[in-house]
């Protein structure tokens, strides 16, 4: 008891209540993936409440000096069922449109109950104190210990906090009509059964307009199913904007669409809108699926969805080293597959799980909002097996659903951190796999600022000619990529007459309202694609230096270096003439074996001659209205350059413009994509907005800078971000390149890179005369290291497919993402929790595809 007493004494100071804005880290240690039910529980420090598994709380005390923790540990508790012998109902249907939520799709988390074992541990004794024992202490240390031990455990624990526990996609607004709705007078009574589209008869998916009265169908869907339009037809025709679908209307609510604001929304007065048309709301009963029950099995009956989980396969469970499974947290499939992927390349291995010591005794103070830890931690626990274990069986969940489950781990910390500050990784939202994958890659330029970069696997260079077509001369540039993307290009299909059979029989099931014909993908050969990419690209409004005037030219794309690992993305996703981004559903075979050395480039050839380095003209306020305000020019050498120098705002198409702003996006956004893209259309400026959506100038004035202004003057804007100056720096240029790069394109990451390269020869003339005026040498030095260019491997263009992420789903803002990796000679498929062997890799399905350089 002396002892005890002698030791809380000793520690007592550094005992702390959490206040507001303390992260208490309770689920989760913060080097490795223990958590209070792990068999050693979770060792919480009273200080800083930062989490801690046995094997790190001794290291943590040593480097600290931190004594005093609360030792938490959660046993879990036979369900107890009182209600029935026959043990928990079976597992609900989905029945909302959610992550984690009730409802919602089941994230398989741990529902049973828990017995929480508490106590007060001192370190380095690992002296043990149980909460009991407290009550033999003085009152005032008494009250100061259990005060804490109590805040500790009441407190949101920091993941809770840090990121949203679950997605909903049914959340919906009021409506801005529900309390002013026009309702017009004089009109019969509707009926509580037999409805028909007053248009074409149809007998589902029918909307009642609350302010007429009409009843009409609904939209018709991507596959053909649905309506026939004519509900929305009705509202072009009338603009009555509220409709509600019949035999969803319950007394608890029903799916109100409206047209206006063309979303589902909430009507506070849809009882009164009702009623005015005869309809009783608390005498309804649901007798339609409402549209979040038809997106879900929509989402569900998709073919891609079996083929890619390969679910009709009795697949084998595996365990071990590597085969670790990764919690959904919530549509976190795109960042598990992810990880998954690149963990399975020994550059990253080495960078973060080989070198995870030396890592770990850099950490600051708080290990948990260090990215090189957090990476560190999530890679070992995916590579070391120790968390590669079957899940335990829990009452009431069916053997088919456990079924090669494992327990795996949920890394909450590593999404909070990589997601922290992002618009869209900061949610629990579905997300692009692809988009994710150079987030996090950008995320490792910046931490690799002084060390080896695992990215230079990766990086490679695109070699890019320009030849007018009049003069024959040609302009060759350069530009630093990490994927190759390449287009889907669907008049290459080998079964065009299939397809043309299908497309007649889904018209007509479709005008005689029957269900569509079983789905016929397109069959596109990989070759195509690569043909596609490499063809040569009209440019209609040229500027050729040449000829001082316009003219047509060609565009081509050719590898300047061929990368260890090549990362293809399969172009999938689109947007319809509607502007509503759909997904090619396709079938593209990627072959096992890749060679692609006919499409590396040579550089300028002996017999072409290079276009003159000349600045085009000014464009002045006598240019015809609906010319181009630009020509290209040496800071871009593309058709519709980002910088010339005008007294006056380019000329832009103000059709497209205002195309894009009805849509929802920024006025100042969209004029840059029209700038950018050379008024060459809604389609290139729509897909210029996507692509740069994450941008911090995204929405910041369109500002234009002049041709012979100096290179090193502001231009607009902020002064050059740190991160961007920095990730420039570790592709291999120096800090003076990267402030003029940053300048010059207005601190956009993207266009500073290709400056760069457009002026390589302009750099290398300027460190020569910097040279000749007395330069020292470590400047001069960095110049000639950075002309270079950045660190790129190059070697041969024969590869094999080693990994793929597939994507099931209409669009990348929902469904699910796999993957399949091939380990020790076998494909592996990665499915969240699930890891086995895969029996049928579906190839042809993949949306994103790693290739590994074959060594000869």
């Amino acid at each position: 008891m002396a002892d005890m007493k002698d030791a809380l004494l000793s520690v007592l100071p550094t005992i702390r209540v959490p206040r507001a804005g303390d992260r208490v880290h309770k689920d989760e240690c913060a080097f490795s993936f223990h958590t209070p039910e792990s068999d050693c529980g979770l060792y919480i420090c009273m200080n800083t409440f930062l989490g801690f598994g046995r094997p790190f709380v001794e290291r943590y005390f040593n480097k600290t000096g931190q004594r005093a923790f609360l030792h938490f540990k959660r046993i879990p508790k036979p369900k107890s069922d009182d209600s029935s012998s026959s043990g928990d109902p079976p597992r609900k249907k989905p029945t909302r449109l959610a992550i984690g939520m009730e409802g919602g799709f089941d994230m398989a988390e741990d529902q049973c109950e828990y017995e929480e074992m508490v106590k007060l541990v001192i370190l380095p004794e690992f002296l043990e104190i149980q909460r009991e024992e407290l009550l033999e202490l003085p009152e005032m240390v008494r009250d100061r210990v259990t005060s804490a031990i109590e805040a500790i455990l009441s407190a949101d624990s920091a993941s809770r906090k840090q990121e949203i526990q679950a997605w909903d996609g049914e959340v919906r607004q009021v409506s801005k009509h529900a309390f002013n709705l026009p309702q017009l007078e004089g009109l019969p009574r509707i009926p509580p059964c037999g409805w028909k589209c007053s248009v074409c008869d149809l007998r589902e998916n029918l909307w009642l307009n609350l302010t007429d009265g009409s009843i009409l169908c609904g939209r018709r869907y991507f596959d053909g199913s649905g309506g026939n339009n004519h509900a929305v037809q009705h509202y072009r025709e009338t603009g009555y904007p509220l409709a509600v679908k019949l035999g969803t209307i319950t007394p608890d609510g029903a799916d109100v669409y409206s047209y206006d604001e063309d979303d589902m929304v909430l009507d506070p007065s849809l009882a009164e809108h009702l009623s005015h048309f005869g309809i009783d709301m608390m005498k309804m009963q649901k007798t339609d699926k409402t549209m979040t029950e038809l997106e879900i099995d929509m989402n569900q009956r998709i073919g891609e969805w079996e083929l890619i989980q390969e679910s009709g396969v009795q697949l084998q469970p595996l365990y071990g080293h590597g085969y670790t499974g990764i919690r959904n947290l919530g549509n976190s499939c795109y960042l598990n597959s992810t990880m998954q992927v690149l963990f399975s390349i020994p550059a990253f291995q080495q960078k973060y799980v080989e070198r995870m010591e030396q890592i770990f005794q850099k950490a600051p103070t708080d290990p948990t909002q260090d990215f090189n830890t957090q990476v560190a931690k999530l890679g070992n626990a995916l590579l070391s097996g120790e968390y590669s274990k079957p899940a335990v069986e829990r009452e009431g969940d069916a053997a088919s659903e456990q079924k090669g489950l494992q327990d795996g781990i949920a890394p909450r910390m590593f999404k909070a951190l990589v997601g922290k500050g992002h618009q869209e990784f900061s949610t629990n939202r579905q997300q692009d796999a692809q988009e994710f994958f150079l987030h996090f890659i950008n995320m490792v330029e910046r931490n690799c600022r002084s060390s080896s970069n695992p990215n230079e696997v990766f990086r490679f260079l695109v070699e890019e000619k320009i030849k007018c077509l009049v003069s024959q001369k040609v302009k060759y540039t350069q530009r630093v990529e990490y994927i190759l993307q390449l287009p889907v290009p669907m008049e290459a299909a080998l079964n065009k007459e299939e397809l043309s059979i299908y497309e007649q029989n889904r018209l007509q099931a479709e005008q005689e309202h029957r269900p569509p014909p079983e789905l016929v993908r397109a069959r596109i050969p990989f070759a195509s694609c690569l043909e596609a990419f490499a063809a040569p690209e009209q440019l209609d409004e040229f500027w050729s230096a040449a000829l001082q005037a316009k003219s047509n030219a060609l565009k081509t794309s050719r590898f300047a270096s061929f990368p260890d690992y090549l990362v293809i993305q399969i172009k999938k996703f689109t947007f319809g003439l509607d502007w509503v981004p759909k997904k090619l559903d396709v079938s593209i075979d990627a072959p096992e074996e890749l060679d692609l050395s006919q499409f590396r480039g040579g550089g300028l050839q002996g017999d072409e001659e290079e276009l003159p380095d000349v600045a085009p003209p000014l464009v002045t306020p006598d240019e015809p209205k609906g010319s181009l305000g630009f020509y290209g020019n040496d800071d871009d050498d593309s058709y519709c350059s980002p910088n010339f120098s005008s007294p006056t705002s380019p000329v832009l198409d103000e059709s497209v413009v205002t195309q894009l702003v009805e849509m929802g996006f920024p006025a100042e956004a969209c004029r840059k994509a029209v700038y950018y893209t050379g008024n060459s259309g809604a389609e290139a400026a729509m897909t210029w907005v996507m692509s740069h959506m994450d941008d911090p100038d995204f929405a910041h004035p369109l500002v234009v800078s002049g041709v012979s202004a100096p290179s090193s003057v502001i231009v607009g804007g902020d002064p050059p971000s740190e991160e961007h100056i920095a990730t420039i720096i570790s592709m291999g240029f120096s800090q003076e390149q990267a402030v003029r790069a940053l300048r010059a394109t207005n601190n956009s990451l993207e266009r500073a890179v290709d400056w760069i390269f457009s002026h390589i020869d302009d750099l290398d003339a300027e460190a020569a005369m910097d040279m000749s005026e007395g330069r020292s040498a470590a400047e001069s030095v960095s110049e000639s290291l950075a002309a270079a260019g950045p660190r790129v491997r190059d070697g041969a263009g024969r590869y094999e497919l080693f990994a793929f992420i597939s994507h099931m789903g209409t669009s990348t803002m929902c469904g699910h993402y796999v993957c399949h990796i091939k380990k020790e000679g076998r494909w592996v498929i990665y499915n969240d929790q699930k890891v086995c062997a895969s029996e049928k890799p579906p190839k042809d399905l993949g949306y994103i595809y790693f290739y590994q350089r074959v060594q000869s």
